[in-house]
C-alpha cells in the first residue's frame, strides 16, 4: 500500500514539473477578428486584461492613462489589451485599442475582483503573471510582459551543489 501511494505521489509530483504554466489565467471571451475570440486563442501573445465595474470608474481611467505611455512598445510585442466590466460598459474611449470582454460580470468573478478594480498580465504561454488591484505604472505592466514565467524559467542555472572540481 505504501508502494502505491509513493508511486502516485511521485507520477503526480511529475505530472505537476512538467506542466510550463504555474498559474493558468482564466479564459475570456470576447468579439474578435481572425477566428480569435477568447484568451486561449491569443495562446503566443501577452494580454493585458483589465477588470473594472464601468469604464469610467476611477482607477480604470487611471490605469489607461499609465498604459498610454508603454502602449506602442507593447503593441510592438504583440500584447492585447482585453477591458472587462461587471457593471456595464460596451466601449472604452483611449488611445490604447481595448476588446470589450462578453460577459464582464463572469470575468470579474473568474478573475476574484472584489473591490473596483483589477489588472491582470499573461505571458504568451498562457501564465498569469501579475494579478493586482492597485493601478499600476505601465512600465512595470512593461517588465511583467518582458520577464514572464519562461524567461525566468529559462534564466535559472542549477548551482553546482559542494565545493568547485579541482583543475589539474
Amino acid at each position: 500500500m505504501k508502494l502505491l501511494i509513493g508511486i502516485l505521489a511521485l507520477s503526480f509530483s511529475c505530472a505537476d514539473a512538467a506542466s510550463p504554466v504555474v498559474r493558468p489565467a482564466p479564459d475570456v471571451q470576447f468579439a474578435g477578428a481572425a477566428g480569435k475570440s477568447s484568451l486561449r486563442g491569443l495562446r503566443g501573445q501577452p494580454v493585458v486584461v483589465i477588470v473594472a465595474k464601468n469604464p469610467n470608474s476611477r482607477a480604470f481611467r487611471r490605469q489607461v492613462k499609465n498604459i498610454e505611455d508603454t502602449y506602442r512598445e507593447l503593441a510592438s510585442r504583440g500584447a492585447v489589451f482585453i477591458a472587462a466590466f461587471s457593471e456595464g460598459g460596451e466601449s472604452v474611449s483611449s488611445n490604447v485599442p481595448f476588446v470589450v470582454a462578453k460577459n464582464g460580470p463572469a470575468v470579474a468573478a473568474a478573475y476574484g475582483l472584489t473591490g473596483d478594480f483589477l489588472l491582470g498580465v499573461v505571458g504568451p504561454d498562457g501564465n498569469l503573471d501579475l494579478l493586482t488591484g492597485e493601478v499600476t505604472r505601465g512600465l512595470r505592466v512593461r517588465e511583467v510582459i518582458q520577464n514572464g514565467f519562461n524567461v525566468q524559467n529559462a534564466a535559472r542555472r542549477e548551482q553546482p551543489k559542494g565545493p568547485p572540481p579541482l583543475q589539474p
